[in-house]
């Protein structure tokens, strides 16, 4: 992968992003996400934010590289600290990571306000989606787009969030599934599902060997399996 050839992943996020966004790519690995866009010339300016100072470094190389240090800014922060107010931010991509991460990156972001709640949110979690939704939903954003796709035998789904004036309540089962992939159904979405099901198997199947009471996690998993059989029993 390199700013001419993104990940299959990545390239759909990048279309996702809306034309001329001010965009904080948050985790930027390399910045290969903002620098494709901006020679796109669909943005004219980003922020690419890194944690650590290796992809840092590599973020800065890459920019310099592409003669684009006057239209993207790399800098050295944690999560949504690498936005400062005269960036004027107006999307948001954060990819790559657990969901549970990337929810601690908006929620601090959201604390300390460098997340002022009118940009654009472009999430790409690599697992862990239901609690990212969850935090989405009790922070007033409506999901407005969703999509799933296997690149390299895994299975990804991205997210698209933004506040609106009508506030939506999701659904245990929307927030769960995605309430867009939910309707969508698409083969993708079934085979990651059947997997998941096939995992609270397993894992039912070594507690019922365990030791200890394992009782209320055991009916939690049947619950869930139940409930993943419901929507796969729609499949045609």
């Amino acid at each position: 992968m390199n700013e001419n050839q993104l990940s299959k992943r990545l390239a759909r996020v990048g279309e996702l992003v809306p034309e001329q966004s001010r965009l904080a790519d948050i985790g930027s690995d390399h910045a290969y996400l903002p620098v494709a866009l901006v020679l796109q010339k669909k943005l004219d300016f980003a922020v690419a934010g890194e944690v650590v100072k290796g992809p840092y470094e590599a973020a800065q190389k890459q920019v310099r590289k592409n003669d684009l240090t006057d239209q993207i800014t790399v800098r050295l922060a944690d999560g949504l600290d690498a936005i400062e107010e005269t960036d004027k931010i107006t999307a948001v991509t954060i990819c790559g990571m657990g969901g549970v991460l990337i929810r601690d990156i908006l929620d601090a972001g959201w604390t300390n306000q460098r997340l002022q709640g009118n940009e654009r949110l472009v999430l790409q979690p690599n697992i862990g989606e239901k609690p990212l939704r969850d935090w989405l939903t009790v922070h007033g954003y409506t999901i407005i787009e969703e999509d799933i796709l296997e690149e390299n035998n895994k299975i990804y789904e991205i997210i698209v969030a933004a506040r609106q004036e009508t506030r939506v309540a999701y659904s245990e089962k929307e927030r769960l599934f995605g309430p867009i992939l939910l309707k969508k159904q698409s083969p993708i979405f079934y085979k990651k599902w059947h997997g998941e099901v096939k995992q609270r198997e397993a894992i039912l199947a070594q507690l019922a060997k365990a030791s200890g009471d394992q009782q209320v996690r055991m009916q939690q998993l049947e619950k869930e399996i139940t409930e993943i059989q419901e929507v796969l029993s729609n499949e045609s």
